[in-house]
């Protein structure tokens, strides 16, 4: 099981490392192309993985490592494209997009279960590679560029390490995407074990925490216009590190699990729809993919640091059962790149008043 649970976290980790070149792709060639091109690699992987035999590392290539190449040169045009054509509600407009995959969630997960049950692992792959193919290539149609890049030089201009704004930005993504995943994975089992919910309910969690993450993201761009961007991003990720180190870290009821679920679903995606935003009013439109790929680097580095990390101290420190030295790792790192997030506001401007 755990060699198994390593796809997932394989997937978002290379979706996430092969952000700079989609991001260049996407400066290069059409970003309808680039998106069609990723649908059908996604949707190939999937069926592929579908005739793949019981051979673990044979899931791995196809559904750990294709499929998120996919998966890259589908999002990144994705969370680019809207910056470009938007400007007083560019974050509203990106939340909208990346609320998307949490409706994915919602509909896709009992959707799959439904699938495995009544035709089997082999033929629920090939339908969801099937609806990923189609349902990309119409997608594409309207990935349409609105700013043509000039050619330069230099493929990605490494300049922006030196740009302490960015630098705040990149330790905050790899804090925030460390704590990420953390109630993703270990609530549900945190609920039935030490809660004594019942299974169904716990596992439900998850979809609760999608369904808030949903909403979440597309009123976080809402609340961005009226107070501005990155004091936004601020407020979500110092309420997403108070919920679990507040409500869920100290107390052991199903209410306070359900109310945590619920509160940090609403908040946690804040980085992920407002980061593209910030990008876009720091350093312009024009360069947005290759930044925005530039910054997916530091979710990789996040994401192979978290998972991991937050298993082996359950496994090794909690010994299975006690689930406080995970959500105390999961809450100080979402608390880090709080603080990160405020050093970036600093940076930006000393008038705390100042809507930016």
């Amino acid at each position: 099981m755990s060699t198994l649970a390593w796809i997932g976290t394989l997937q978002f980790a290379i979706m996430n490392a092969v952000g700079i070149p989609a991001g260049i792709l996407c400066e290069r060639l059409d970003s309808r192309l680039v998106t069609f091109l990723g649908g059908v690699i996604m949707g190939v992987a999937l069926i592929i993985a579908s005739f793949c035999d019981s051979a673990v590392w044979k899931l791995i290539i196809t559904q750990g490592i294709v499929f998120s190449l996919g998966a890259s040169l589908v999002f990144i045009p994705a969370t680019s494209i809207p910056s470009q054509w938007f400007v007083k509600y560019r974050a509203l407009a990106i939340g909208i997009v990346v609320a998307g995959s949490g409706i994915g969630g919602l509909w896709l997960t009992p959707a799959t279960d439904s699938m495995i049950k009544n035709l089997g692992t082999g033929w629920a792959l090939r339908i969801t590679g099937i609806v990923v193919i189609a349902v990309n290539s119409v997608s594409s149609i309207f990935m349409r560029n609105r700013l043509k890049v000039q050619s330069r030089d230099k493929v990605v201009d490494f300049s922006l390490l030196r740009d302490i704004r960015f630098m705040f930005i990149f330790a905050g993504a790899i804090f925030s995407t460390t704590g990420y995943f953390t109630p993703f994975f270990d609530m549900p089992t945190y609920a039935v074990k030490i809660v004594h919910m019942e299974e169904n309910l716990a596992s439900n969690l998850v979809t609760i925490i999608n369904a808030a993450s949903t909403a979440g993201r597309v009123l976080t761009g809402q609340i961005a216009i009226m107070m501005g961007n990155i004091n936004a991003l601020v407020l979500c990720m110092g309420v997403a590190a108070l919920s679990l180190l507040v409500l869920w870290l100290p107390f052991e009821t199903p209410g306070t699990a359900i109310a945590c679920a619920v509160i940090y679903g609403f908040f946690c995606g804040g980085f992920i729809s407002l980061l593209p935003v910030i990008i876009a009013s720091i350093w312009g439109v024009s360069r947005i993919a290759t930044i925005i790929g530039l910054l997916y680097i530091a979710n990789f580095i996040g994401t192979l640091c978290g998972a991991p990390s937050s298993s082996a101290i359950l496994d090794n420190i909690g010994h299975g059962t006690n689930f406080r030295p995970t959500i105390a790792f999961s809450g100080c790192f979402m608390a880090a790149a709080f603080v990160m997030f405020c050093c970036l506001r600093i940076a930006a401007s000393r008038d705390l008043r100042k809507k930016i």
